[in-house]
């Protein structure tokens, strides 16, 4: 399904014409869109692994992708579940989100994949957040991307480093950076599913047909199995007409693939970054991290709901 074929976002719309979402205007609370049925509490687990690998894509940046994989993985370690964060983008935004900073790593995953001799052990950073890891980045991963391309199976690079640790996890959360490259490719080739932050605004949605055809195409030559676990929409301001309509098209355009929790826009987030810990430690009780903690409900019962 494209947003060609049920939401009408065609690129040969002007931008006068598009903006013109329709002549309702739609309820201020976002669950009037996206509820569908009660999200279940998540059930203690008896043993881990083997992991789930969820890519977050979207080739536009600023729409929350560095925030989900933070606070994502932040509240699945909260439910007991052991989550390894892979930080994919050269920005290393993830690494500078979780307190470390990039331009003091002696090694990073540019060194992992690039060295025979450098293993996971060797980069892993436990967080303060328990069962919470993560693999860190740079601006060194910003050359992989040329030197790969000289590799046999390139594609495969990120998925032959990660399977040897899918057993010791639940959920591997990868941060993609926004383009739709090779570093993207390697992420999407190795995940077995995909999640889509989409910032509830125009030219956020006009972008998510081309990362469906990409990740079509990656599932029909490199990873059958890949699958859009789906969309969720961030940085909702539920006082402006255009972020509910665009909510609304969303949820028109890709039913049960749109996440029932909604991003609404806060300023806690860009607090938590600058404080180095996601907002479900920085601020417990916030809007913010109960929205995320409902995420987290939400991709364990789709995860569970898989393994039936």
């Amino acid at each position: 399904m494209t947003i060609d074929e049920r939401g009408d976002w065609g690129q040969g719309r002007t931008e006068q014409s598009s903006l013109d979402l329709g002549a309702e205007l739609g309820p201020a609370d976002p669950t009037a869109y996206t509820t569908r049925r009660p999200i279940p509490n998540p059930a203690p687990l008896e043993k881990h692994g083997p992991a789930r690998v969820i890519a977050m894509a979207n080739q536009k940046g600023g729409v929350g992708k560095t925030t989900t994989t933070i606070n994502l993985g932040a509240a699945l370690a909260e439910y007991g579940r052991k989550v390894l964060l892979v930080d994919f983008d050269p920005q290393g935004a993830l690494s500078v989100g979780l307190g470390v900073n990039p331009h003091t790593l002696d090694l990073s995953i540019y060194n992992l994949l690039m060295q025979d001799d450098v293993t996971i052990d060797d980069i892993l950073i436990k967080t303060n957040v328990a069962g919470l890891h993560l693999l860190p980045a740079n601006i060194d991963l910003s050359a992989a991307e040329i030197q790969l391309v000289t590799e046999v199976a390139r594609e495969m690079a990120l998925a032959r480093l990660l399977r040897p640790v899918y057993k010791d996890y639940d959920f591997i959360l990868i941060d993609c950076q926004p383009s739709l490259g090779l570093l993207a490719i390697n992420a999407l080739t190795c995940a077995h599913g995909v999640l889509v932050p989409l910032e509830c605004e125009f030219f956020s949605l006009r972008g998510v047909a081309l990362l469906l055809d990409t990740i079509d195409k990656v599932r029909e030559r490199l990873n059958f199995d890949l699958e859009l676990d789906g969309i969720l929409a961030t940085m909702y301001d539920s006082r402006t007409t255009h972020h509910r309509q665009v909510l609304q098209r969303v949820v028109e355009a890709f039913g049960d693939k749109v996440f029932q929790t909604v991003i609404t826009k806060t300023v806690k987030f860009p607090e938590s970054t600058v404080a180095g810990a996601p907002i479900t430690t920085l601020d417990p009780s916030s809007a913010g991290a109960r929205a995320y903690r409902q995420l987290a409900k939400e991709v364990i019962a789709a995860h569970a709901a898989r393994q039936r």
